[in-house]
């Protein structure tokens, strides 16, 4: 049987997750209303693919092994790791949208490798649609790119993943995806040849790290030549020189989102091998020691870091199972073997991690809490670095859409936080389209006060384009924290006053402790206060003097706006069941002994 490797990638919400399982049901692999490739937990409640995951189809007498690979950029690794992998790719291109930058991240890594894209331009029965535009937007992206001839003669099609048609051209009929399904059959080039398959010696890269209870760590792999048998003793290598001999303990291959256990597989397919518990990302596993070494898997470099900390703060240990220094360090090093995007430098108490963006690290510390860690974080900074003399910081191309009549506002706040804006495009609907370069540090906060300026019309989306010279100092914040002086259950009486001295993070009831930060107080400074305070009572009898208490609704703080708003001094602090910020030094006096030794 023929074997065809693809992968499908594409900007966030372009519908690469929708359209795979859409080729799930066209081929019977799973029932209509059967799963989705967004298997993870997170990944439903958020919408988007946060891991690439591995499935296969069978159509003609034919095996396509399909990769669905993450949209976002915080977990570009993700992608990058995969193309080395498959011998093709399909590009979803939302027909209203075009070209998206994570569209060019991810476009750019496949020409690279000398792939030859299938354009699939997706969502065309929205209102907006505009699909020949948008395919000449395509085009011109090539082009910019350095496509070859042989690149830019791109098959198209045309599809709406989530009714499950394609066409080749627009006017014909809505039927299935067979259109696509032909397509993939007549561009994308067999696995391996027949000859190669029965002569050659077993040769196979791991992608991708799974794990199962039973039998323990699991490399999915790509098999570029030869057969693999249960029970055969390969050997493991990487770039270090290391070499270790194992034994095939099982195989599985796909079918469907399914793994099924085989006896024996072949050259061209992506298959699961255990029983190699030393086997990392990336190394090469053949029958012989002296087999020279398949290309590493390269990743673009982390671009942000932070402390993780053991958690001790009063309320430590209240909602955790996990807590202890040691526990942390060992989910740590979990993390490290199936996450290539993340890199940890491990001291003594804190733990330095570096990834790609917020929203990695903020993916970490919700599948962290979600297992029972408890943990605290300092605030994220950007990785400045000496590059011939210069110091450089990540630079980011920020693309942004809003309506016409907030443009002046984007501008000004990017402005602020030293982005330059390099073009402006009109978009569809009435709505502007701005290109601009800014630094890693300006976006750090900027995500929610964007929501507020465009009163959540406009989307912004970035991706990493380097290091470039700093730019100096970039102001955060305006505001200041509004910090407990007391520990005990903060009141309605108490919140009602300070609501007006800025936006509170709890509402009435919650329980703090002295240095737990409620809320940012509109002054730009610092300031203590009392929320446990009670209204004081009398026997004497008044008429006019009570008030109605009206406590406007909590901005309550998720792990992402807390990394957002939290200031150097602050840890952040995770735990099953809540987010809190804190100062790092908890009582005032210490505060002002410190501030008075700066």
């Amino acid at each position: 049987m023929e074997i065809r490797n693809i992968a499908i990638i594409a900007h966030v919400d372009h519908g690469k997750t929708t359209l795979t399982d859409a080729l799930m049901r066209e081929t019977g692999m799973v029932a209509e209303d059967g799963g989705s490739m967004d298997s993870n937990a997170l990944e439903r409640e958020r919408g988007i693919t946060i891991y690439a995951k591995n499935g296969s189809i069978f159509y003609k007498d034919t095996k396509i092994n399909i990769v669905d690979t993450p949209g976002h950029a915080d977990f570009g690794s993700e992608v990058e790791r995969v193309l080395r992998s498959i011998d093709d790719v399909i590009l979803v291109v939302d027909a209203q949208e075009g070209p998206m930058p994570q569209t060019r991240f991810v476009l750019k890594k496949s020409l690279e490798l000398g792939l030859r894209p299938i354009v699939v331009l997706n969502k065309i029965d929205k209102p907006a649609a505009r699909p020949e535009e948008v395919s000449e937007m395509v085009y011109e992206l090539f082009l910019d790119l350095g496509a070859t001839d042989e690149q830019l003669d791109f098959p198209v099609v045309y599809a709406v993943g989530r009714d499950g048609v394609a066409m080749h051209q627009l006017g014909d009929e809505r039927k299935n995806l067979e259109p696509l399904l032909d397509t993939i059959l007549k561009n994308v080039p067999p696995a391996c040849d027949a000859e190669r398959n029965a002569e050659g010696t077993f040769l196979a890269q791991p992608f991708n790290l799974g794990y199962d209870n039973f039998v323990g760590r699991l490399a999915v792999a790509r098999m570029y030549s030869g057969v693999l048998r249960v029970n055969d003793s390969i050997y493991v290598k990487n770039d270090m020189g290391k070499c270790v001999q194992g034994r095939v303990a099982k195989l599985f291959s796909f079918r469907g989102m399914e793994r099924v256990e085989a006896t024996q597989v072949e050259a061209g397919d992506i298959v699961m091998i255990a029983g190699l518990p030393t086997v990392e990302i990336g190394d090469t596993l053949s029958v012989s020691p002296d087999q020279e070494n398949l290309p590493a898997i390269a990743i673009d470099e982390p671009t942000i870091s932070l402390n993780f900390i053991v958690n001790d703060s009063p309320f430590a240990g209240r909602e955790g199972k996990f807590v202890t220094n040691k526990q942390i360090r060992e989910r740590l090093e979990k993390e490290l073997e199936i996450n290539v995007g993340l890199r940890i430098d491990f001291g003594d108490g804190t733990y330095k991690v570096y990834g790609r963006g917020e929203l990695h690290v903020a993916i970490l510390l919700e599948n962290m809490r979600r297992e029972g860690f408890e943990m605290q974080v300092s605030q994220p900074q950007v990785i400045i670095k000496d590059i011939d003399g210069v110091k450089s910081e990540p630079f980011e191309e920020v693309t942004v859409e809003c309506p016409m009549n907030v443009t002046g506002v984007v501008i000004e706040k990017m402005g602020k936080r030293k982005g330059v804006m390099t073009e402006i495009k009109a978009g569809s609907g009435g709505y502007q389209r701005l290109f601009f370069e800014v630094p890693t540090r300006g976006l750090l906060w900027y995500r929610s006060v964007f929501t507020i300026d465009t009163k959540g019309e406009g989307t912004i989306y970035s991706r990493v384009i380097g290091f470039r010279p700093h730019v100096g100092e970039i102001r955060r914040r305006d505001v200041g924290s509004m910090i407990s002086m007391a520990t005990g259950k903060a009141l309605g009486f108490s919140l009602n006053n300070l609501q007006t001295r800025g936006t509170l993070y709890i509402g009435a009831g919650t329980e703090v402790y002295e240095g737990m930060v409620l809320g940012n107080a509109i002054k730009g400074m610092d300031m203590s206060v009392n929320p446990i305070k009670g209204k004081q009572l009398t026997n004497m009898r008044s008429s006019g003097t009570d008030e109605a208490i009206r406590l406007t609704p909590p901005w309550e703080l998720s792990i992402e706006r807390g990394l957002e708003v939290m200031n150097e001094d602050e840890y952040l602090e995770v735990t099953p069941l809540s987010v809190r910020l804190r100062k790092q030094l908890l009582s005032e006096t210490e505060r002002v002994r410190s501030g008075r030794k700066k």
